[in-house]
């Protein structure tokens, strides 16, 4: 897994779902909370968008003989059913 990439993503979510909670207890606007739900649920989404490109990697490298122009195709399709689900 790419730790180096996903542990500072995760972080940063951590970061913004405590400005969240602090965001609640000022009663600041709901337009503002909801803009952060959104970013917050926007770093989730990349965050596993990276652990599902880790697991093709590992799962095509195991069972197929590498094929990188196939394991883009997959990726860019996986993104696409992701932005419509």
């Amino acid at each position: 897994m790419e730790a180096k990439t996903l542990l500072p993503r995760l972080k940063r979510i951590e970061g913004q779902i405590r400005g969240l909670q602090r965001m609640v207890e000022q009663g600041e606007s709901c337009q503002d909370i909801l803009a952060q739900l959104m970013a917050a649920r926007a770093g989730l989404d990349q965050a596993g968008q990276i652990l599902l490109d880790h697991e093709l990697e590992r799962c095509l490298s195991q069972r197929l003989p590498p094929d990188q122009a196939r394991l883009t195709a997959l990726r860019r399709a996986l993104r696409l059913r992701a932005r419509f689900s």
